[in-house]
């Protein structure tokens, strides 16, 4: 659609759409994006956590050299008043700067309905554990399929790269190519190692040996036995909170849908331990037992170095957290929601203030007025006589399901006729009776 800017021909036309990368909701879209909002919410305040927020841009610099390989997807803003600023590109790193600036070695928060941290002193893997029941609750909670949690360690990877003869100078790159790994098959990533990393070629296929192998812990087990593993001080330490890990999972009963995986590697540069993604599995057909991601719905890990980076004396704050891909898991239940043809309300009215004869419009003021003072979620059609027809058929379309009925005779006697929607079933009600009873007939169970 083409749009004018001022009358004249000459001017410039522009098109009317959204910044790249960014989109608008419309109300039922909203609608399905609150519900995830209130999932995911509800579940973090189980948790026990607070609430904080930051703002959208940060200083440059406190964003730079953050990231490994995805700093270059941050954007920069022009300079305000000689500071350069950035659009922030995930919510840890400001996480970590308001820790350090506000001097707190302890908190449990979340950020947007989006973001989970536990920061401070802890023993291991207690609070890496409940981010992982966190993520399981979520999933289950919002019903998405079957999913899986993969589990792995930033000083496993490490470990594993320095015995398979990976130069130190080469861990971080190295690391954000077997990332990919979810993405593209081994031999794509191999040949980006060796072709454009300048890894040797019995390196590579030492790591190939290793990243294909998944488990639990058995397999943990097995690897503390490794020859070259258990030899490595990094990798002896990752595998011996890995299998604390897993007896945590146990207790929490969820590790039927954990998986520990050398392929996993999370490729920003603040990890320091656990790492962890969920990804919602497809299955491939009716007939074979073979299951395929369909992209990773959540992720996190431990990042015990971050806030460290921003304090004036390098005092360290153990943190771990998990991020919830809302933006994937809302396109999933969108796409659901359209396939189904489900019907999806976009206000929460429970009540519509209607008329049934001419010359009430006072009167549905009136009644309307006190029903928002008591906190009743009510609307009114904007006419000074419609037709009750009309009234009805409003609340049909958009899902309301009582319908408060002012007449000539309910007034002389004192009463107002609610009419349910769905069954047509209509009740006198005494107007000092109203709140009561469309507050019990739109209660939740």
């Amino acid at each position: 659609m083409k749009a004018q800017l001022g009358g004249d021909e000459g001017k410039h036309k522009f098109v009317l759409k959204t910044p790249k990368g960014t989109r608008d909701y419309s109300p039922k879209q909203m609608a399905i994006r609150e519900r995830v909002f209130n999932a995911i919410i509800t579940c973090f305040k189980r948790h026990g956590a607070e609430v904080i927020d930051t703002p959208v841009f940060e200083l440059k610099e406190t964003l730079t050299g953050k990231y490994g390989e995805d700093s270059k997807l941050i954007y920069d803003l022009k300079d305000q008043g000689g500071e350069l600023l950035s659009l922030r590109y995930d919510l840890t790193v400001p996480f970590a700067r308001y820790l350090a600036m506000n001097k707190i070695t302890n908190i449990k928060r979340y950020h947007i309905a989006k973001d989970f941290d536990i920061a401070g002193q802890f023993d291991p893997m207690i609070p890496d554990a409940e981010c992982l029941k966190i993520v399981h609750e979520i999933l289950s909670d919002l019903q998405l399929g079957d999913f899986l949690i993969k589990v792995n360690d930033r000083r496993i990877l490490d470990g594993m790269f320095a015995v398979c003869g990976v130069p130190d100078s080469k861990f971080r790159t190295i690391c954000s190519s077997v990332d990919k790994l979810d993405k593209m098959p081994w031999e794509e990533v191999r040949s980006e190692m060796v072709g454009e990393k300048g890894l040797s070629p019995e390196a590579a296929d030492h790591i190939g040996e290793y990243v294909q192998l998944h488990g639990g812990l058995d397999l943990i087990e097995r690897l503390l036995q490794d020859p070259k593993l258990s030899q490595n001080k990094l990798a002896k330490e990752g595998l011996g909170d890995m299998k604390l890990l897993f007896e945590y999972l146990t207790l929490f009963g969820i590790t039927g849908k954990i998986s520990f995986d050398l392929s996993l590697a999370r490729g920003l540069d603040y990890y320091t331990g656990v790492i962890f993604e969920a990804v919602l599995l497809q299955q491939e057909n009716d007939h074979v037992e073979e299951s395929v991601s369909v992209g990773s719905v959540a992720g996190g890990g431990r990042y015990d170095g971050l806030v460290g980076m921003f304090d004036p004396k390098g005092r360290k704050v153990p943190c771990v957290g998990v991020s919830i891909g809302i933006e994937r898991i809302f396109s999933i239940l969108e796409q659901r929601v359209e396939a189904s043809e489900e019907k999806i309300r976009t206000t929460e009215t429970q009540v519509l203030v209607a008329s049934a004869q001419k010359k009430l419009l006072e009167e549905r003021l009136k009644l309307i007025s006190e029903l928002w003072d008591a906190g009743i979620k009510a609307e009114v059609l904007y006419k000074k006589n419609p037709k009750l027809l009309n009234q009805l058929q409003y609340c049909e379309d958009t899902g309301i399901p009582l319908v408060a009925i002012v007449g000539e005779q309910e007034l002389k006697d004192g009463v107002v006729k609610l009419r349910v929607v769905a069954t047509r079933e209509e009740v006198n009600v005494r107007r000092e009776n109203l709140v009561e009873e469309i507050r019990m007939r739109t209660s939740q169970p």
